[in-house]
């Protein structure tokens, strides 16, 4: 079976990206050879639809499940059309991932678990937010009646 699992890095070793439409890359994996692939996601600078664009991508691999951190409402209705499994708030690394995936311990999500935008810089959602602040001010006014 072919999963993919969204990745911080480009082996088994690598941590889970929590991110699906925006993550850098791919593991993909044949559960029962351990075989991988590495595929780079051309979608994490995309100006919309980055994870239905994404789950296209994954659908047209071959890919039947996919493991991830989050994923928002359109990747999530995408990947269903497609027929493909989905399994959010997954963590560690892709290698922990596969077993636990393999043994029966990940369990299939029923909705997103995130709204949409999710991860998106732009949108101020998730990963990529700017450091901002509240009441920089030091009020010093002195109220005279």
């Amino acid at each position: 079976m072919k999963i993919a699992i969204s990745a911080q890095g480009n082996d088994l070793q690598a941590a889970i990206e929590p991110r699906f439409g925006r993550c850098q890359q791919f593991v993909i994996v044949e559960t029962e050879t351990m075989e991988c692939e590495v595929l780079e996601n051309p979608n994490i600078a995309a100006s919309g639809g980055a994870g239905i664009q994404t789950a296209q991508l994954l659908a047209q691999k071959g890919v039947q499940a996919v493991l991830t951190g989050n994923c928002g409402p359109n990747a999530f209705a995408t990947l269903q059309a497609a027929g493909i499994q989905v399994l959010t708030n997954v963590t560690g690394t892709v290698q922990t991932a596969v077993e636990q995936y393999k043994n029966g311990q990940l369990q299939a999500a029923a909705q997103p678990n995130v709204g949409g935008h999710f991860g998106d810089p732009r949108s101020g959602g998730g990963r990529g937010m700017g450091q901002g602040g509240m009441g920089g001010g030091r009020g010093q006014g002195r109220g005279r009646r």
